[in-house]
């Protein structure tokens, strides 16, 4: 008997009969399901299946025809993107996939079938793409705070008030008064790159040059000084986020004065760009400039 596809009022999507007679819905019109095993006639199914022909015939010509592969690689990916928090269901938004391509991949299908052997080559590469970076990271994920409250201390030792950073990041100030005392272990993942972004923009900013009063730049130095909170330059770019790193506290000057010198002879008798005495001195370029700015602010005072 020929099953037709009819709308559902609940949903308002087209559905097809599935075994036991439950509805289940059909994949949108534009996808290569839809044409190639459901038999949509549509223009925009007509042309992804005509795509796809494309791209077999052309690949097969080549030697280059491989539309599965081994899926145990790409559920290690998976494995490893949520070690660094990246949820199943945040990959499968990141991936652009189904909830059901994600399903059989881990857990198998219904009827008691194990997750699936091989994987169609364009959904692993889609999995395989999405890296692990805080970007990826969905936003109301809680990640490690170590990071955003050395930063915010950071900025307080320099003379940025608690109340001015809450403001400037569109934040409670009880919010950003619990993450520098460490009151929860954890931030948001939109907290951790909104405190990121705004550290880059003031870390090498005088607060009284930029709004700040003076007596309360004085204060929320007095007391960054009282609590041990050390400043930017006792810290490394590339280490501040890693619970194992410690600031350098008595060597910041000279280390920052030597990394100077060194980058400013490079520059200057061996003709070396910028990143390129970064790369030789086995720094990060952020690291080098940060380095020029802080020996010009000690230079100016």
């Amino acid at each position: 008997m020929t099953t037709t596809s009819h709308i559902t009022p609940a949903a308002g999507l087209p559905t097809r009969p599935a075994a036991g007679g439950q509805a289940r819905r059909l994949p949108p019109h534009g996808t290569l399901s839809r044409g190639r095993v459901h038999g949509c006639k549509c223009e925009p199914c007509r042309t992804v299946s005509r795509d796809y022909m494309r791209a077999r015939y052309r690949l097969q010509a080549y030697g280059r025809w491989q539309p599965y592969v081994d899926a145990e690689p790409v559920r290690a990916h998976i494995a490893m993107l949520r070690s660094f928090g990246i949820g199943h269901p945040r990959i499968r938004v990141l991936a652009n996939l189904s909830g059901g391509h994600m399903t059989s991949l881990l857990y198998g299908r219904s009827g008691g079938r194990p997750p699936s052997r091989r994987v169609r080559t364009a959904t692993a590469d889609r999995i395989l793409a999405v890296r692990p970076q805080l970007e990826a990271v969905a936003p109301a994920a809680l990640v490690d705070g170590t990071g955003t409250r050395r930063r915010l201390q950071a900025l307080v030792a320099v003379g940025w008030p608690q109340s001015e950073l809450a403001r400037r990041l569109d934040l409670h100030k009880n919010t950003v008064n619990d993450q520098v005392n460490e009151t929860v272990p954890t931030a948001y993942a939109r907290t951790v790159l909104a405190v990121r972004d705004l550290y880059e923009q003031l870390w090498d900013v005088v607060p009284e040059t930029d709004g700040v009063e003076t007596r309360w730049a004085a204060e929320a130095r007095q007391l960054a000084q009282g609590r041990g909170w050390v400043p930017p330059a006792a810290w490394d770019d590339d280490y501040i986020d890693s619970p194992a790193a410690v600031p350098d506290t008595g060597e910041a000057t000279s280390r920052y004065a030597a990394l100077v010198e060194d980058a400013e002879w490079l520059m200057g008798t061996q003709g070396y760009t910028h990143p390129q005495a970064a790369q030789r001195l086995g720094v990060t370029s952020d690291h080098l400039h940060r380095a020029f700015s802080y020996a010009r602010q000690k230079g100016a005072a």
